[in-house]
């Protein structure tokens, strides 16, 4: 694969300046997609899915045809996507590749490390402050290595992406868990740990497990208060948070049609809370219009020319049964407005049922804060339905009730609704816009609490609401909701309401039932796309020096992990032994630890800080087997790495659920933790510690969770003969002398064993670069 330079041109219409990006490399794309389809094919001679066909498309070599859920495939993605916070990692290790320009166009988006506090200017000016050296180190090495930058500010980065590069029968990974957001545009979106990154950018295959298929036909149309993101809230409920993991969620039927292109991205975008690898709907009109819209005409013209091959087969259609692993119907024209929470995305509650459920529950009745906005839902069709419940409360003379937070996803979005009156409207209620960024969805949210102890509720249209997730409180309990019921919520500033048979009190007292949100699918004058916030790369890149500072608290240069040695891993200590749900917040917690997601060892003070020990039910305090005593994990960690000694962590179901995060991989590794064995991994997270040279391992009877001790050390035996689909043997060493043996399983294939035996797949991936040199 050759080495790519990012370029895009401007126009000018209406008044509005247009940046149009790599329509001549999209050609190459849609050429190639239609050679590499044809050429299987010839192979598979049977009807294709949607999934299919975007999978297909992007193999790196076309002899062979994968088992879903079974053996591993290796592809060639158009593009890679960063945020800041993944981003820093990402490139540190980019820099060791060896490469001098990424092989595949590539972006950097600065949405994470803006603190949401007081309102866009205030925040975005502190966040410029506190996190220069990061943005200048992102930017300047965005500039040499041919890498888009976009600015703080500029927005969020899977509604840039969607805005700007993502395009039907594309293949796009990105180092967030969102990523999936651009299937809404009919692209095989697919969120990645950094290591993965770094692999595309460096023109090396990628690898992934062939993902099963679980078909979601939709039929009917939704009307009043029911919203795309009610689709996705529904199918949480169905399918719990790991229910489609190793998955392409993939809709289709007649309801398709009827869900605009942003909303289907909203739908893709949260499709992350059920574990799918991504999702993806058929390319349809919804589809060329916001094309259209967003300036790229040309792009709306190519994906016209191959649109057969950008939906499913007609003879799928007609026997979906025998080409899903499993098939789900809902009817969106019977589709029910969802709120979910707290604490899990998949508790799922009609809102006719939420009041009870609160009552039933002891659930805080008021609502503390209401927030709409975030990657999931910041589109103009969001805003603007929103906007037209706060519109009537202006007209009936009242106000939120809660605080209210508004976010834009992007500087476009922004600029567009300031335009066309409606971010206004919130204002005109008491609403605060915040900065184009994640902010409270992550964390990132400088909440002012008199009582922080005091039980609480918030609502928002979000994706996640596990426990501290938006405030770091765990007294918060987090509801998510489609934006125009969290902005009815607002108004009533209680669960117990239901706008959609529930009167609120006007301005004089009088009761008044809200009418139907409504909105504008796409801006009827088009997006104002004037200063985005967007930096190319270099023209003259050898002249662009990066610098890291010694001293620097906020970045590190990345030292090589040792490789494996040869031997089993024998004597390694046990570091915990978490009980129940453990996601990678709770291994590497985001808000206030993200300034340090650019210095490994820095951030290794939160490993698994939220992670619950089973032994004595706290969070953060462990069995120091060297002192007797307990103390933090990340303290314990370094002791025995300092005492040249190695542990292993042992965990539960869906073991790394959630964000894409890296350093959930790569903190254990670099405090010594040489394996983690749990009951199943979430994917991401499982991928991303076989990247960092950490064995990944999964009890083969469950039930042996349950014959660990405190107390224990663990030997992992068998590794002379490290192949795929061969078990190895765990040996426990108790105290009391005695020992026990059982077998664990693993889903390594050869070239994940590589990465494990050269210690990295970065080891590999430099080791090969040299060669090549």
């Amino acid at each position: 694969m050759s080495c790519y330079k990012t370029n895009y041109h401007t126009h000018y219409s209406s008044n509005r300046t247009i940046m149009l990006f790599d329509l001549e490399y999209i050609k190459k794309v849609y050429t190639k997609y239609q050679e590499n389809l044809g050429a299987i094919r010839e192979k598979v001679d049977r009807p294709l899915t949607l999934a299919e066909k975007l999978l297909f498309a992007h193999f790196s070599s076309k002899d062979h045809i994968p088992e879903r859920g079974k053996d591993y495939a290796r592809f060639h993605p158009d593009r890679v996507a960063m945020q800041d916070a993944t981003a820093q990692m990402a490139l540190l290790q980019f820099i060791n590749a060896g490469r001098s320009q990424t092989a595949v166009p590539a972006t950097v988006h600065c949405d994470h490390l803006i603190q949401a506090a007081q309102g866009a200017d205030a925040d975005l000016r502190e966040a410029l402050k506190q996190n220069n050296e990061v943005y200048h180190f992102l930017k300047s090495v965005s500039q040499k290595y041919g890498i888009g930058f976009w600015e703080p500010g500029s927005g969020i980065i899977h509604q840039i992406v969607l805005e700007n590069y993502a395009f039907p029968g594309g293949m796009l990974i990105g180092t967030d868990s969102h990523t999936v957001n651009a299937g809404g545009l009919g692209m095989m979106s697919i969120g990645v740990g950094g290591a993965d990154a770094v692999d595309v950018m460096a023109g090396m295959p990628w690898e992934l497990r062939m993902p099963k298929l679980i078909g979601v036909r939709l039929t009917g149309a939704m009307s009043g208060w029911t919203a795309p993101k009610d689709v996705i809230l529904k199918l949480a409920g169905i399918l719990t948070v790991k229910g489609a993991t190793n998955a392409v969620v993939e809709y289709f039927g007649p309801g398709t049609e009827s869900i605009s292109c942003t909303g289907k991205a909203t739908i893709c975008n949260m499709g992350a809370e059920i574990g799918a690898t991504t999702s993806v709907f058929p390319y349809d009109d919804t589809m060329y219009s916001y094309l259209e819209k967003t300036g790229r005409n040309e792009v709306a013209e190519l994906a016209e020319g191959i649109k057969a091959d950008l939906k499913k087969d007609d003879e799928v259609l007609k026997s979906p049964e025998n080409h899903y692993d499993q098939i789900i119907e809902i009817d969106l024209s019977r589709l029910e407005p969802h709120v979910n929470g707290p604490y899990s995305p998949d508790a799922a509650v009609p809102i006719s049922e939420l009041a009870e459920v609160v009552r039933k529950n002891q659930y805080p009745e008021r609502i503390d804060a209401a927030m709409v906005g975030s990657c999931t839902n910041s589109s103009y069709e969001d805003l603007t339905r929103s906007a037209s419940i706060a519109q009537q409360a202006v007209d009936r003379n009242i106000s939120a009730k809660t605080e209210l937070l508004i976010t834009p996803g992007s500087e476009q979005i922004k600029k567009t609704c300031e335009r066309d009156g409606i971010l206004q409207k919130f204002e005109q209620i008491n609403g605060t816009i915040m900065a184009n960024a994640c902010g409270p969805c992550i964390g990132q949210w400088r909440r002012q609490m008199k009582d922080p102890d005091r039980k609480n509720s918030i609502i928002n249209s979000y994706n996640r609401n596990f426990a501290k997730r938006n405030d770091g409180n765990p007294n918060t309990h987090s509801f998510v909701a489609s934006p125009e019921i969290v902005t009815a919520m607002s108004l009533a500033g209680t669960l117990t309401f239901n706008p959609l048979k529930d009167e609120l009190k006007d301005g004089k007292g009088n009761g008044f039932l809200l009418g139907e949100p409504h909105g504008a699918e796409l801006p009827g004058e088009g997006y104002l796309q004037d200063d985005t916030g967007y930096i190319p790369p270099a023209e003259k890149p050898d002249r662009i020096e990066i610098e890291i500072r010694p001293d620097s608290q906020r970045l590190q240069l990345l030292e090589p992990f040792e490789p494996w040695d040869g031997k089993d891993l024998l004597n390694l200590q046990l570091l915990i032994k978490v009980k129940g749900k453990c996601t990678t917040d709770h291994i590497s917690m985001a808000g206030p630890w993200l300034r340090y997601r650019g210095h490994l060892d820095n951030i290794s003070d939160n490993l698994l800080m939220g992670a619950e020990n089973s032994f004595n039910g706290k969070t953060n305090s462990v069995y120091n087997k060297l002192t007797g005593d307990y103390d933090k994990v990340s303290a314990v960690a370094r002791q025995y790495k300092n005492n040249g000694l190695q542990s292993i962590i042992v965990g539960e179901e869906n073991y790394g659920e959630g964000s894409s995060r890296e350093h959930a991989a790569m903190e254990p590794r670099h405090l010594s933790v040489r394996a983690v064995l749990v009951k199943s991994f979430a994917r991401i997270h499982e991928t991303n510690l076989k990247k960092q040279g950490i064995l990944a391992l999964t009890f083969a009877d469950k039930q042996d969770y349950d014959r660990i001790r405190e107390d224990d050390t663990i030997d992992v035996l068998g590794m002379d003969s490290f192949m795929p689909g061969e078990s190895l043997t765990i040996r426990l060493n108790h105290e009391d002398g005695t020992r026990e043996t059982f077998p664990v399983n693993h889903s390594y294939s050869d070239q994940q064993i590589e990465w494990f035996k050269a210690g990295s797949a970065l080891n590999l991936i430099a080791k090969q670069q040299k060669k090549r040199r």
